[in-house]
């Protein structure tokens, strides 16, 4: 997204690097995708299935049409994609940062947990909790303005492909939007989780009294 910040060959290094990363993540976590047929399926677990089904499709689509719009790393492949590969590489881009951004918010838990064992990290308390929380709230307000702002739902229906870059903006408050979108993101899929498994939980509860 930060295309005319970074320049063209920055940006295909870090497209590559970002490839690099799903590879080595999905070498990390093969046995999901051994055991994702064989598992009981309930309601976090359909929806983690698909999510990831749909990541892994987006990134083949960037794959493929990032080699085709290649202006420096793959410029030596005899191929031109045109406006259609340049199309479906901006419509795989954002809803592959949608989906990582859900996938994050499906394993906050997880990661919340894993950033508490840090040596030095405080125990949490209630006011921290609460701060935390009123932080999150604000992300996710922000992060609904942001996506209106920056036009991104226009982009995951190819409703609107290309828009006026201001050259004029920081980077600063450009990741800043685009932080904070991936945030409400992350914010509405792990509260609603939670709240699933709440219901879930009283239902069991209410079952066995």
């Amino acid at each position: 997204m930060a295309y005319n910040l970074t320049g063209n060959m920055i940006h295909e290094l870090l497209g590559v690097s970002l490839f690099a990363l799903f590879i080595v993540h999905s070498i990390l976590n093969r046995r999901w995708y051994q055991t994702v047929i064989k598992r009981k399926h309930n309601t976090r677990r359909v929806l983690n299935t698909a999510v990831n089904l749909l990541l892994f499709v987006m990134m083949l689509m960037l794959l493929v049409s990032s080699v085709l719009v290649s202006r420096s790393l793959f410029a030596f492949i005899p191929v031109d994609g045109g406006l259609i590969a340049r199309q479906i590489h901006i419509l795989a881009a954002y809803w592959g940062f949608i989906l990582i951004s859900i996938h994050l918010g499906m394993h906050w838990g997880m990661i919340i947990g894993m950033v508490q064992r840090i040596p030095g990290i405080p125990s949490p308390n209630r006011g921290r909790t609460f701060a935390v929380r009123v932080m999150a709230v604000l992300i996710a307000v922000y992060g609904v303005y942001a996506f209106f702002e920056r036009g991104v739902g226009s982009k995951l229906i190819l409703y609107y492909t290309y828009s006026y870059w201001n050259f004029d903006e920081s980077a600063m408050f450009f990741f800043t939007d685009y932080l904070s979108i991936m945030g409400v993101c992350i914010c509405v899929t792990y509260y609603v989780l939670k709240f699933v498994q709440n219901r879930k939980m009283q239902r069991l509860s209410m079952n066995n009294q």
